[in-house]
């Protein structure tokens, strides 16, 4: 890794896949006397799902920055002897606490606050059924298994908001990062040129019984919330503090700046940020106002000409010195109480997570729709099935088999597929497609007149291929006139020859034509 790499990463683009479930075994199980025991295929074990949860020993996105591709193991395939597939195990990727999970559309997914968070950012596909799993009364020994489902795939966007009490807001070279230095065993990064902080510091204060952290929010300017400077990168590490503190350079060397200038340029920024829905506008929070560097003889006069100006403004005025630690100690009880105030007025807090997740899916829910596509000489007519049934059943289906095949056609015309079709326009031979653009099944419709799948016969023969309807009452007794019609045709023929002297008979008696209890007429030539 070369020396400029970075080594605080607050905001990373993480590709996540859960894991592919195991397809499901077609078995007949077999011994010794009993060669077609039943099937027995087991299924197949569930992928894995990746998992983010909150560790107290991340505290940066680094890791995920170098490798932002993660996918967890896939199940195992089911096998013969009720044997099913190894489940895969679960990816668990550590994220600092205060981490926020967005879509790649930028939709907020979760909130990790407190530490063993967790939230399954991809989840891992199920497992295929085994040929055991499939056998019914009118299925009794499946030649077919479903296969497993693909694992989630998915993009979000991970940003770390810091967890800190206080935030310490100015220009750069203000003196931030010397009154964390100086209240606190922080020691940052401190230098006499702007920027010189390039990430958040955080520090630990105590004030009397009170305890809190306070962060170093990197120098801010002009238009920071319109993404100028590094304003945008760290204005919302400042989302999470509970108060502000402006910290303003007493003895600035720029002519166009002092500090009642320098406080309403930031607090302008400040309230041109956006934050989240029910988080408190920045604009809003309790703040107070520090000048710092009173060391410097300049500072000191300037400070007397704008106190009073900056205390009209409503926020306590402390005039400070990180350099000779001058007015520390009063600066840090004022922020405690601050810190108090706010945590009696806050609920208890729960350290768990606030998920926002998509409106839930009606799965016993699809929809048929007529689509029109090609040119205007030749338009060409398709119908779409959308519904997370009929995707997911087309996912497990193996078309490399007939009898699988069929099972997915007896499920959709369960469910209500092929009525749609009909109402919808479809006749057979019509294009249907099944499924999204990019993995979308796509075939010529036959409606379904017998399911198929579920009869089997003995070896050599096919009960599919027999008609095992069961005919009607009128069906019945026309079937019954024809035998009665075509008896009597060939009690007639038989008459005829036996009188043309085609054959005769030692016994008339027996003949079916005289004999009405009948009988068997005797062979020619007897």
């Amino acid at each position: 890794m070369s020396a400029t790499s970075p080594t605080f990463v607050d905001r990373v683009v993480l590709h996540v896949a859960g894991g592919d479930g195991g397809n499901g075994c077609a078995s007949v199980h077999r011994e010794k006397f009993k060669p077609l025991g039943g099937p027995d295929g087991g299924n197949g074990g569930r992928g894995g799902d990746v998992v983010l949860e909150v560790d107290p020993q991340v505290t940066t996105l680094l890791d995920l920055h170098r490798r932002p591709h993660r996918s967890a193991p896939d199940g195992r395939f089911g096998m013969g002897g009720h044997r099913s597939g190894a489940e895969g195990e679960d990816l668990v990727i550590g994220v600092p606490d205060g981490t926020i999970v967005r879509s790649a559309k930028g939709d907020l997914l979760a909130d990790m606050v407190g530490a063993g968070t967790r939230f399954v950012v991809a989840a891992g596909g199920r497992g295929g059924l085994g040929n055991a799993a499939l056998a019914s009364p009118r299925r009794k020994a499946p030649g077919f298994a479903l296969l497993g489902e693909p694992g989630e795939t998915r993009d979000v966007v991970l940003e770390l908001k810091t967890l800190a009490d206080v935030a310490l807001v100015g220009f750069p070279s203000a003196g931030k990062s010397s009154l964390v230095a100086a209240l606190s065993a922080a020691r940052p990064k401190i230098a006499d040129y702007p920027f010189t902080t390039l990430v958040p510091n955080l520090g630990v204060v105590e004030a009397g019984e009170t305890r809190f952290t306070v962060a170093d929010v990197p120098g801010l300017i002009p238009g920071a919330s319109e993404g100028r400077g590094l304003g945008l990168d760290f204005l919302r590490h400042v989302e999470r503090c509970v108060a502000l503190v402006h910290v303003l350079d007493g003895a600035s060397l720029e002519v166009d700046r002092d500090p009642v200038s320098d406080l309403e340029a930031i607090e302008k920024e400040l309230a041109a940020y956006r934050v989240d829905d029910g988080t408190v506008p920045l604009q809003d929070r309790p703040r107070i106002v520090v000048i710092n560097k009173a060391d410097v003889p300049d500072a000191r006069d300037m400070a007397e000409i704008v106190r009073a100006d900056l205390e009209r403004r409503g926020a306590p005025v402390f005039v400070v010195s990180a350099v000779a630690r001058t007015g520390l100690r009063e600066l840090g009880f004022a922020m405690a109480e601050l810190v108090r105030a706010a945590r009696a007025a806050a609920p208890e807090a729960v350290p768990t997570r606030v998920v926002l997740t998509p409106p839930a899916v009606d799965e016993a829910g699809f929809s048929v729709t007529r689509e029109e596509y090609g040119d205007a000489e030749a338009r060409q007519v398709r119908f779409r099935v959308r519904g997370q049934k009929p995707r997911r059943w087309v996912r497990q289906t193996d078309f490399t088999n007939d009898e699988a095949v069929g099972y997915l056609a007896d499920r959709l015309a369960r469910l209500g597929v092929e009525d749609e079709l009909f109402k919808a326009g479809a006749v057979p031979g019509a294009e249907v497609v099944i499924g999204d653009d990019e993995n979308a099944v796509v075939f010529d419709w036959e409606p379904t007149m017998v399911s198929g799948a579920e009869v089997l016969g003995q070896r050599g023969s096919d009960l599919r291929l027999e008609d095992h309807s069961r005919p009607t009452r009128s069906v019945k007794r026309e079937q019954e006139r024809e035998r009665r019609a075509a008896k009597v045709a060939a009690r007639s023929e038989l008459e005829a020859e036996r009188r043309a002297g085609h054959w005769t008979a030692d016994d008339d008696s027996h003949d079916p034509a005289v004999d009405p209890a009948g009988g068997e007429p005797p062979t020619e030539g007897r």
